[in-house]
């Protein structure tokens, strides 16, 4: 088969899927807020496997923010983040152990979704419900929310998924 051919067949079924999967959980309530379980995130460990994932889940990213209505900010910003954590799989994925190529995704969305959540969105942390009024603890609040969703979306169910996918791995990704 043609090495572009695969690489675009590859890139857009995992758009596909990473749109499908967020709105399932958008569904259940589950893909915006402080805590986000987004089932796409787990695809984030595809880079371990092949480059066409880093385009496949960015557009899936992008495509899935268009469509469950988020503000220009998190789409532009939360999809830089999923590119940035698919960049990051991609490039530790020879150096360190299989486990870890669940922490870019995990860091990249802690670092960037709570700069939305609570600038862009209005979002008011924890710290606002008791009455706190204390500077930056909202957005370091959402980063512990945010980082809890992404340690079960991309820490638990993607390393479950890498694990299952690496059984299947030449079928699946024979370019790798």
């Amino acid at each position: 088969m043609n090495k572009k051919v695969l690489f675009i067949t590859q890139a857009g079924a995992i758009a596909a899927l990473y749109v499908v999967l967020t709105f399932i959980a958008n569904a259940l309530g589950l893909a915006s807020g402080d805590v986000q379980v987004r089932f796409s995130e787990a695809l984030t460990i595809l880079p371990f496997f092949t480059p066409a994932a880093i385009p496949g889940l960015y557009v899936g990213c992008l495509l899935s923010n268009i469509l469950c209505g988020c503000i220009i900010w998190d789409v532009i910003f939360g999809s830089l983040a999923t590119l940035l954590g698919a960049i990051g799989t991609y490039l530790i994925r020879k150096k360190a152990p299989e486990w870890c190529a669940c922490i870019p995704p995990i860091l990249a969305n802690m670092l960037i979704i709570p700069f939305i959540l609570v600038y862009a969105y209005g979002v008011p942390g924890i710290a606002s419900v008791f009455g706190l009024e204390l500077k930056g603890i909202p957005v370091l609040i959402c980063m512990l929310t945010v980082g809890i969703g992404e340690i079960i979306s991309c820490g638990i169910l993607g390393t479950l998924l890498l694990k299952v996918l690496k059984k299947y791995r030449r079928q699946l990704f024979p370019n790798s």
